[in-house]
C-alpha cells in the first residue's frame, strides 16, 4: 500500500491578524472566499501584456482548492473575457463556479454560465482613445505602448527606451487628459491606466464578500491597484470577518508593508493555493501554536 504524501507546512503569516485569517480559512473553508489578482499574482509580469498567461501551476492549484472553499474569484483590471482566456479558466476541472470580476468589478464572468455581464462603454474612454496617440507623441515617450481594454486604456512603458523615465514623463499629461474627460489614472508597475471612476478592486471585493456571506477572505495581489482590496480586507476585519493579505513579489513596497504573508511571485502563490487544497483534503488542522478562530 502506498504511503500518503506528508503535508507540507504552510507558510506562516507574519501578523496575528493574518494567522487568525488563515486559521479561520482552514477551520471553516465552506465560509471562506479566496480572491486573487491576475497579472503579477496568477501570471508572471511580461513585457508584452498580450502575451501574459497564467503560471503553469496556477490553474491546477485553483482546480484543487476551489471545490473546498465557498468561492474563488479573480479580480483584475483586464476585461473579464481576456482574463478568462489568458488564464485558461473556462472548462477547467473544479472551476465550475469560478467568478472573474474584470475592469475592477465593472464586468463579471461566471463559469457556471460562461457569460460576461458588462456595462456600456464610457464616453470618456472613447474621447481619450481619440486623443491618446497625440499625447504620447508630444511627450516623446519612445517605446510606450497602449493596451486598449475596451472600458479602459492602459499605457505601458516597460518596453520604452528608459521605462521609468517614460513612466514619470507621462504621469502629468495623462492625468490632464483623463481629467478633461472625467476619468482617473491608476498607476501600476510601469503602467498608467485611464478608466472611469467609481470602481476599484476594493469595491469589487467588498460587494463580492457581501454577496457570498463569507466569514473569511484571502486576498492576493502584487501592485498599487491592489491596495484598495487590502483596505477592504482591513475594514472587514473590523467588522468581524477574518482576513489574510498575501503579497506576490516585493516590487511594490506599499503593498508588501501591509501584507500578512509575502511570497516571491506567481509560482509561490500557486504553491500556496495547492498547499491549502492539500491541507483541506487531508488534514484541515491549524498549527498548534497559532491562535484559533472562535
Amino acid at each position: 500500500m502506498a504511503t500518503p504524501d506528508p503535508l507540507r507546512p504552510l507558510p506562516a503569516p507574519s501578523t496575528e491578524a493574518g494567522r487568525d485569517g488563515l486559521a479561520a480559512l482552514l477551520a471553516r473553508p465552506a465560509r471562506a472566499v479566496v480572491a486573487l489578482d491576475f497579472d503579477g499574482t496568477l501570471a508572471d509580469i511580461v513585457p508584452d501584456p498580450e502575451r501574459s498567461r497564467a503560471h503553469a501551476d496556477a490553474v491546477p492549484a485553483l482546480s484543487a482548492l476551489a471545490p473546498r472553499v465557498a468561492s474563488v474569484a479573480v479580480i483584475t483590471g483586464r476585461p473579464a473575457d481576456v482574463a478568462v482566456r489568458y488564464g485558461g479558466f473556462a472548462g477547467a476541472p473544479g472551476l465550475d463556479h469560478l467568478v472573474v470580476l474584470g475592469h475592477y468589478g465593472a464586468e463579471r464572468w461566471d463559469a457556471a454560465t460562461d457569460t460576461v455581464h458588462a456595462p456600456e462603454p464610457s464616453p470618456g474612454v472613447e474621447a481619450v482613445r481619440a486623443e491618446l496617440a497625440a499625447v504620447l507623441e508630444r511627450t516623446a515617450a519612445e517605446g510606450a505602448r497602449v493596451e486598449d481594454k475596451g472600458h479602459a486604456l492602459a499605457v505601458h512603458t516597460r518596453r520604452a527606451t528608459d521605462p521609468q523615465a517614460a513612466f514619470e514623463a507621462l504621469r502629468g499629461p495623462l492625468a490632464d487628459l483623463a481629467g478633461r474627460h472625467g476619468l482617473i489614472v491608476e498607476p501600476g508597475r510601469l503602467v498608467l491606466e485611464l478608466r472611469p471612476p467609481g470602481m476599484d478592486k476594493g469595491v469589487a471585493l467588498a460587494e463580492y464578500v457581501r454577496e457570498t456571506g463569507a466569514e473569511a477572505v484571502l486576498y492576493a495581489g502584487d501592485d498599487l491597484g491592489d491596495l484598495a482590496a487590502y483596505a477592504t480586507v482591513e475594514a472587514l476585519r473590523a467588522q468581524g470577518v477574518y482576513g489574510l493579505l498575501v503579497c506576490s513579489g516585493t516590487e511594490v513596497p506599499e503593498l508588501a508593508a501591509r501584507a500578512d504573508l509575502l511570497l516571491s511571485g506567481p509560482a509561490e502563490v500557486a504553491d500556496l493555493l495547492a498547499s491549502l487544497a492539500r491541507h483541506l483534503e487531508l488534514d484541515g488542522t491549524v498549527p498548534a501554536d497559532w491562535p484559533r478562530a472562535d
